[in-house]
């Protein structure tokens, strides 16, 4: 058995003095707690974007796992990481609270003295900063293929995403083949790559389906995370009959610099014979944005590279500049090894 602690936690203000508080559920060894400060630590999160409410689902069906457990080391579990976004059932904040930083998955290590968004990150990072490990939990739309991303080029991030065990692994690309996306877009404050730069392993699973309750999805994410954190070391339970987990077998490709976008706004029809997980050569037809009110076709879409297809965007209407089709370029042999 291990001992439970569930804390109320305020995350920041809001103008009229209404606080902002999540919980955090902090899972500790029952049998050694002086230990503590010579085992690992795990951070757990969910929910970061509030329509994105499997890995919350997660987060209580691994409870009671947890509790039961006789565990070599803490976990932090924080199932409602942005309440804001959560309420409004939306990937950002209302422009109200946070203009500056709608997005909190764009602000981490956080500020205390910042933004709404920052001083939530900052207030969290207060458990995250001090873990060995962390987890965090997203869920793509339901036309995505459910995988992991790690950042590219850090073995240990790698290794993690390998235990976490989903099928497909994106290794996110950093440097020179992505400067200008990461400025743009401002990557550098995710929680993943933040705590990656200061030496934590960390990864992003992305369950399938958002804005609904999803046992497949939910199934997935917790094996996933009770192998994380087997592999961390704070999990003692062992695979199934107690033999050693069978090691990761899956695709890695890197992510990000392989989408199809949509050239002009308008309702985009994908090809009748495109589904995720396929694989896709350079110059495959995807589909096409036509104008609704002349119908005239405005985009053929074509995969810009070959990869395999790891999102498609279903909910037709779509503007300028839009993902219509996320491509993964698989990793080759010799990348494998270079990493």
């Amino acid at each position: 058995m291990a001992d439970h602690e569930a804390e109320r936690v305020t995350l920041a203000r809001l103008p009229s003095g209404v606080a902002i508080e999540t919980t955090v559920h902090t899972y500790t060894s029952e049998s050694d707690p002086d230990d503590a400060d010579d085992s690992p630590t795990v951070y757990v999160q969910a929910a970061q974007h509030g329509r994105e409410i499997n890995g919350a689902a997660v987060c209580r069906q691994l409870h009671d796992d947890l509790v039961d457990a006789d565990l070599a080391g803490t976990v932090h579990v924080v199932p409602v990481a942005d309440p804001l976004t959560f309420d409004t059932v939306s990937y950002t904040t209302p422009e109200a609270y946070d203009s500056v930083n709608p997005n909190m998955n764009r602000c981490w290590p956080g500020d205390p003295d910042g933004t709404l968004h920052e001083r939530m990150a900052a207030s969290l990072w207060a458990y995250a900063g001090d873990a060995d490990f962390i987890v965090d939990l997203h869920t793509g739309s339901r036309d995505m293929l459910t995988h992991t991303v790690y950042l590219r080029g850090d073995d240990d991030c790698r290794r993690l995403a390998e235990a976490f065990g989903t099928d497909l692994l994106l290794a996110e690309t950093a440097g020179e083949d992505a400067d200008e996306e990461w400025a743009s877009r401002n990557f550098g404050g995710k929680l993943r790559v933040a705590a990656t730069q200061e030496g934590i392993p960390s990864i992003t699973p992305e369950l399938a389906h958002n804005k609904e309750l999803v046992d497949d999805a939910i199934e997935t994410g917790v094996a996933g995370t009770k192998r994380a954190l087997r592999y961390a070391g704070v999990l003692e339970e062992r695979w199934g009959d107690g033999t050693p987990e069978p090691a990761w077998d899956g695709t890695r490709a890197r992510n990000h610099l392989g989408r199809v976008t949509a050239s002009e706004s308008g309702l985009f029809r994908a090809a009748a014979d495109l589904a995720i997980g396929d694989e896709v050569v350079e110059g495959k037809y995807v589909g096409e944005v036509y104008d609704p009110t002349t119908y005239e076709v405005l985009q053929e879409a074509t995969a810009d590279r070959s990869g395999v297809v790891y999102s498609v965007a279903r909910e037709a209407t779509v503007t300028a500049g839009q993902t219509l089709v996320g491509i993964a370029i698989r990793l080759d042999d010799e990348e494998r090894e270079i990493e």
